[in-house]
């Protein structure tokens, strides 16, 4: 199979640093386009903080820290000499982080996803849930997971 197009989501993690290095490896093999996503998820504030941050600067942070990661990612990308794109995207409260790495990818549209897993079980899953594992149910393209330590 041929695939011409790699989304791989970045979240700055070593095992997502893990999956970024085995897409670039993948892009070289199939000649292939990445196009690097990070979710800024704002599901995960604490709106009720006693008055202490104010949402549009907490937003404003995230934006720009996500931003930094794609582009430390995508020099990354570029010193292979493969070619890459980026999108900020976020979840707005409403959407998870899966929905919009399927969405995108979707809209691409990605020939493959790739993706880091922490591989996390028992109680730890089940509070945390898994981004990967919402991925693998939701794409409708291949999903490649690697796992980290």
């Amino acid at each position: 199979m041929m695939y011409a197009k790699i989304l791989t989501a970045v979240d700055g993690s070593s095992t997502s640093n893990k999956a970024l290095d085995e897409a670039i490896q993948l892009a070289r093999q199939h000649k292939s386009k990445l196009r690097l996503v990070h979710v800024v998820d704002t599901a995960m504030i604490d709106l009720d903080n006693g008055g202490l941050l104010s949402m549009p600067e907490v937003m404003i942070a995230l934006r720009e820290s996500g931003n930094k990661l794609l582009k430390k990612s995508a020099d990354h990308v570029t010193q292979a000499g493969i070619g890459v794109e980026t999108a900020l995207l976020e979840t707005l409260g409403v959407t998870r982080v899966a929905s919009e790495i399927v969405e995108d990818a979707r809209k691409w549209p990605a020939d493959l996803i790739v993706l880091g897993t922490h591989g996390r079980r028992g109680f730890t899953h089940l509070l945390l849930g898994s981004v990967a594992e919402d991925v693998v149910r939701m794409a409708t393209m291949p999903v490649l997971l690697i796992r980290g330590k």
